[in-house]
């Protein structure tokens, strides 16, 4: 039994009640190798934002959970390194699937787990959920649980269509299950192909497609029933399209791709949302870069050539979304 506390990790408890107070939100950032870990780490402290490594079951799977325990202990220490006295940092597993799933991600060090039971049925969710949370808040880790479905596809999520989360049920739920946080559903989705060109309308000052809005009376809905309980939205890349239009000028197919506007991001932050995930902006800004050097250099092999760009662009792109639209930068107290 490894303990967060001895990596330097932190769980998300005084975390998100800080987020909420403050009207700011929460990155929460999933990486897979060190480039992006780096990034993340690196982004983080030069905005003085808390931050919350994601790692889903597929990532564990290909980076190792030994070596993901060593690159959390070493997340600290490089913050600490780059002149951060105090880093808020969180390991969290990214849908969870299972009960021994998340047991063995505790086990190895995780700060907080999600898991996610939102395609059981009701009472299977509220079963699955409580049996985890009893047993991660043994050793003060945190629990997110998730009400709803997204719709799209992120590793081994996969979702065809939305089911909007419905605000009578998340009291019952809440305190039935006793997590920690609550994942819901108001129209975000997983992946870089969010919504369907029939879904959006185009802007006619830039020809882009425009997707449908939030349903921001859903998450109204979940606030009134519970005030100032943690919310957290699942899907919320944006898609940047320079990023896009870099990939398709440099022999990239990523066609229609789109992703959730900023400005309803911004707003969702100023609510009870104090964890917002963002995933395949981080790939998109990484594949642009490589793509670039690929096509500028087609004799270029050094992988630290093209890594190199691919980890400043991302770095780039996180500070970006910690200081333009979750707004948590300038929150450490050092």
């Amino acid at each position: 039994m490894i303990n967060y506390k001895d990596l330097g990790l932190v769980n998300t408890k005084v975390m998100f009640e800080k987020a909420m107070k403050g009207g700011y939100a929460i990155p929460a950032f999933n990486f897979n190798n060190m480039e992006q870990l780096q990034a993340i780490v690196k982004a983080a402290v030069e905005t003085k934002s808390p931050v919350i490594l994601q790692v889903s079951k597929g990532a564990r799977q290909y980076a190792n959970q030994t070596l993901l325990r060593y690159m959390a202990e070493g997340a600290v220490a490089y913050a600490k390194e780059l002149g951060c006295q105090n880093p808020e940092i969180v390991l969290h597993l990214d849908h969870g699937d299972s009960f021994e799933t998340c047991k063995s991600c505790i086990d190895m060090g995780f700060s907080s787990v999600m898991i996610d039971g939102s395609h059981l049925p009701y009472e299977e969710n509220v079963a699955l959920t409580k049996k985890v949370v009893d047993y991660a808040h043994q050793f003060d880790v945190t629990v997110e649980g998730e009400l709803g479905v997204l719709a799209g596809v992120e590793d081994e999520v996969s979702s065809d269509h939305h089911t909007y989360t419905d605000p009578a049920e998340v009291v019952d739920f809440v305190t039935k299950t006793g997590c920690d946080s609550l994942a819901i559903s108001i129209g975000t989705s997983h992946g870089a192909f969010k919504f369907t060109p029939e879904q959006c309308h185009v802007d006619p000052a830039t020809g882009r497609l425009v997707p449908p809005p939030l349903a921001f009376d859903v998450l109204d809905g979940v606030m009134k029933e519970l005030p100032g309980f943690p919310i957290v939205l699942h899907g919320s890349s944006s898609v940047p399209q320079e990023e896009v239009e870099i990939i398709n000028a440099n022999g990239g197919a990523l066609k229609a791709a789109i992703g959730i506007p900023e400005e309803e991001l911004r707003k969702a932050a100023k609510s009870s949302v104090c964890k917002i995930n963002i995933d395949s902006d981080s790939r998109l800004a990484m594949t642009a870069a490589i793509r670039k050097v690929f096509a500028d250099k087609p004799a270029e092999f050094d992988p630290r050539k093209y890594l190199g760009p691919a980890r400043d662009n991302m770095e780039k792109l996180y500070k970006e979304k910690i200081i333009n639209v979750l707004g948590s930068d300038n929150k450490l107290v050092d």
